[in-house]
């Protein structure tokens, strides 16, 4: 296959392309910067008009838009429309150049996220049944992030693509062992005791093993029956507390200092990531995936940080040899 990765130079689309490239797919990414890629193409492009980079569109096989600032940020106005222009306009002029194309790729899969359901911990949100947005009693950013999200996804469907299967793949916490991502920072908290009870504790965590992500994404490439939103995450989302205890049993952490929550707000303005990322429950299951039989490698997060942590160790080994 052709597969055109735009936004491909981050840690998702890194993880996709070592596991594509045995496949000898033809593998193209599109970047506003960074580096090229053993045996994949880097194609420069602005993520907001069309240029030379639409050629590569026509005639591909797939598209996965992996495009988006960091959302490890503060939540303020000025960073919602950073945010928000960086998603919604290279999903747009993406579908522009799909809708030009004289032969349009037969599927486009758009990155979205969890988030855009409503903070809850009374049932699971799903595909079918989940409620979007949040309720009256939450902060006024959170509703502006369902809304960025909304707009996000809107631009995927209003895209006038007849011939492409389209997707909307709302993505819940990678779980990887790139640095400064979402496991390496909880488990130093955990290594270093500060890994406890969050607020309440009671707020859901929704994840996926980076290995059940890539395997998701090749699933949704070749299965002709699935479009529309599609949550990658396990079926098995834990609270906040528990993943924690699971975590520090496994790394032998004895104890975990526990941050109430005017502390994870308070911190916010000197981490510079806003407190929405720890406080509100995602509580999402995937629903399309498992009524397609899509089997989950690591469902379960007790063993899946135990394989992560099992990698992390031996990459740990190996960067010491090389030292030495």
């Amino acid at each position: 296959m052709k597969i055109v990765i735009p936004g491909g130079t981050g840690f998702l689309g890194r993880l996709l392309i070592k596991s594509l490239l045995p496949e000898k797919h033809e593998l193209v990414v599109l970047s506003r910067g960074g580096t090229s890629f053993s045996q994949a193409r880097l194609v420069p492009w602005n993520a907001q008009t069309l240029g030379e980079w639409a050629r590569e569109i026509d005639g591909a096989d797939a598209v996965i838009n992996l495009t988006g600032q960091s959302i490890k940020c503060l939540h303020t106005d000025k960073n919602l429309k950073i945010l928000k222009e960086s998603r919604v306009k290279s999903t747009q002029v993406i579908g522009q150049a799909i809708r030009q194309a004289q032969k349009p790729p037969p599927i486009w899969i758009q990155m979205s996220s969890l988030s855009i359901y409503t903070h809850r911990f009374d049932a699971p949100n799903d595909e079918v049944d989940g409620a979007i947005g949040d309720p009256s009693e939450v902060p006024s950013a959170w509703k502006k992030i369902v809304n960025l999200i909304q707009d996000w996804e809107e631009a995927l469907h209003s895209s006038q693509t007849d011939n492409t299967r389209k997707i909307a793949a709302r993505c819940g916490v990678v779980m990887g062992l790139n640095p400064g991502g979402a496991f390496d920072i909880f488990l130093k908290l955990s290594r270093y005791g500060l890994g406890g009870k969050v607020a309440s504790g009671k707020q859901i965590i929704s994840w996926i093993h980076e290995y059940d992500f890539i395997r998701s994404i090749k699933y949704l490439l070749t299965n002709n029956t699935i479009k529309g939103p599609v949550n990658l995450c396990s079926p098995y989302p834990v609270s906040q507390e528990e993943f924690m205890k699971t975590l520090r049993e496994t790394v032998g952490a004895k104890f975990g200092i526990p941050a109430p929550k005017w502390v994870i707000e308070l911190s916010s303005y000197f981490t510079g990531i806003d407190s929405e990322l720890s406080l509100k429950s995602r509580y999402v299951v995937p629903k399309i995936l498992t009524d397609n039989q899509f089997s989950f490698h690591f469902p379960q997060w007790e063993d899946a940080a135990k394989d992560l942590f099992s990698n992390w160790k031996k990459l740990k080994k190996e960067a010491e040899k090389k030292t030495d």
